[in-house]
C-alpha cells in the first residue's frame, strides 16, 4: 500500500508516528511522513520519506507567552495555528495523498486529514498517543481534575465539540477553497482510531467500539547510539543520576522553576535535558550535566528516576525502562499522564505545581526512590516488556485499510 501519515505537534507528536512509518515501510508498504519540520529528526534517522507543513510550532507557541500570557494560554495558541494553517495543509496534504490508499491521521491536522481523505474517496485511520475515544472509563485527558465518573463519557464529547468549534471555520473554508467541498456541519465518527498507548498503563475500555485500540507504545527498536564521552565519563563517575527535562515545553517561568528545582535537587546527580526550554547551561549546578538530543531508550535504563513533564511520549518511556517519575504538569493530557503514575504507584500524584516548592519537589523524589515504588516500577517495566505496539498498529492499519 502507499500510504501518507500527517501530524502537526511537538517532537513528541512526530516521533512515535515516524516509527509506526518505519516499521509501515519495514512490512513492505511506501509511506511519507508530513510533520512540522523541527520535529522531523526522528524520520531523517529511521529514514522515512518526509516534508515539512507550513508554520513552525516552537516560534508559534513562543508568541502569546513572550506577550506574558503564561502556559495558559498555550491551547488556544494551537488552536490558532492550526486555523492559520488550514487552508495551507490541506493543499500540501491533498497533493501528497494523491494516489495513496489511505491515510493515517494525528494531532492538529486531523480535520484536514479527514477532509482530504472525504475529497479523494479514501480510507483513513486516526493515530495519538492521548486517548480521545469517547468512553465511560476514565474523563477526557484534557479535563483537569476529577469528575464523577457518570460524566466521564460527556466530558470526552464536550472536549471534542469544543475542538471542531474552535477548527471549523477555517477548515470548512479550507475545504472549499482547496477541495470543492460543502461545508461540514458535524464532527466525523466512526472511522478507526489506534493509539500508541500501553494497556499496561491504562486498560482498554470495554465500551470502545472494535475499531479502537490501545495498541501499546510506538517505540523503535533500541539505536546503535553511541554516547559523547563528556556523557559517559558523567554516567561512570558515580551512582545513576536523576534525569531532568520537560522536552517541547516552554512558556513556563524558568528563573522560578530553575531556582526551586536547584535547591531541591542540590547534592543529587542530575541529567538535564533543556529542549525547549531555553534554560541556560550557563545557570546550572556544578551537580547539574547538560546532555543534547538523547535516545530515551537508551538513557532512561542508566538513570534512577525521571523529573518531567509528563507527556505521553515521556510517561511511557521511563515506565518502559523500570523508573520511577517525577511529574511537573503544564498543561494539557499531561496532569492525566501523572494521575496514571499515581494510580499505579510508580509516581507521588500529590505534588502540586501550582504550589511547588523544593520541600515538595524532595518528597516526590523520596517518594519515587522508595523501595516500594521502585518495585512498582519494575514490574511495571516487565508487563511493558511483553508489548508491541508498533507491530499491533501495523497489523491492524494492514487490516484496516485493505478491507
Amino acid at each position: 500500500m502507499k500510504l501518507l501519515a500527517l501530524t502537526y505537534g511537538t517532537e513528541g507528536d512526530t516521533r512515535p508516528i515516524a516509527v509506526l512509518c518505519r516499521a509501515l515501510m519495514d512490512h513492505g508498504h511506501e509511506v511519507s511522513l508530513l510533520a512540522d519540520a523541527q520535529t522531523l529528526g526522528s524520520a531523517r534517522n529511521l529514514g522515512v520519506p518526509h516534508a515539512a507543513l507550513s508554520g513552525n510550532m516552537q516560534e508559534d507557541l513562543k508568541a502569546p507567552i513572550s506577550e506574558g500570557k503564561g502556559v495558559n494560554a498555550t491551547v488556544t495558541a494551537l488552536a490558532r495555528i492550526a486555523n492559520a494553517q488550514a487552508e495551507s495543509w490541506m493543499r500540501q496534504a491533498a497533493e501528497a495523498a494523491a494516489g495513496c490508499d489511505g491515510i493515517i491521521v494525528s494531532g492538529l491536522t486531523a480535520f484536514v486529514g479527514l477532509s482530504v481523505a472525504e475529497h479523494l474517496h479514501i480510507p483513513l485511520v486516526g493515530a495519538g498517543m492521548i486517548p480521545i475515544s469517547p468512553t465511560r472509563a476514565f474523563a477526557s485527558p484534557f479535563i483537569p481534575g476529577t469528575v464523577p465518573s457518570k460524566l466521564n463519557k460527556a466530558t470526552h464529547h464536550m472536549v471534542n465539540w469544543m475542538l471542531w468549534f474552535s477548527f471549523r471555520k477555517s477548515i470548512n473554508r479550507a475545504r472549499k477553497r482547496v477541495l470543492g467541498l460543502e461545508p461540514r456541519r458535524s464532527l466525523w465518527t466512526g472511522h478507526p482510531m489506534l493509539y500508541g498507548v500501553s494497556p499496561a498503563l491504562l486498560l482498554q475500555p470495554s465500551d470502545w467500539p472494535e475499531n479502537t485500540k490501545l495498541c501499546g507504545q510506538w517505540a523503535g527498536p533500541a539505536e546503535a547510539w553511541t554516547p559523547p564521552a563528556g556523557l559517559r565519563e558523567f554516567l561512570d563517575a558515580g551512582e545513576p543520576p536523576i534525569y531532568l527535562g520537560f522536552g517541547s515545553m516552554i512558556g513556563f517561568d524558568r528563573g522560578s522553576l530553575s531556582r526551586t528545582l536547584f535547591g531541591a535537587l542540590e547534592g543529587e546527580r542530575v541529567l538535564f535535558y533543556p529542549g525547549w526550554s531555553e534554560i541556560s547551561e550557563a545557570s546550572l549546578p556544578d551537580n547539574f550535566f547538560a546532555i543534547g538530543d538523547t535516545p530515551h531508550n537508551w538513557l532512561f535504563p542508566r538513570t534512577s528516576l525521571a523529573i518531567h513533564h509528563g507527556g505521553s511520549g515521556t510517561t511511557h518511556s521511563a515506565c518502559r525502562a523500570g523508573i520511577p517519575s517525577v511529574v511537573l504538569p503544564f498543561a494539557g493530557d499531561q496532569f492525566f499522564w501523572r494521575a496514571q503514575l499515581g494510580r499505579l504507584g510508580v509516581a507521588d500524584a500529590s505534588i502540586s505545581t501550582k504550589h511547588l516548592s523544593p520541600d515538595a519537589v524532595r518528597q516526590a523524589v523520596r517518594f519515587a526512590q522508595s523501595t516500594e515504588t521502585r518495585s512498582k516500577a519494575s514490574a511495571l517495566a516487565q508487563a511493558m516488556s511483553q508489548e508491541d505496539g508498533t507491530a499491533v498498529a501495523v497489523r491492524e492499519i494492514e487490516s484496516m485499510l485493505a478491507g
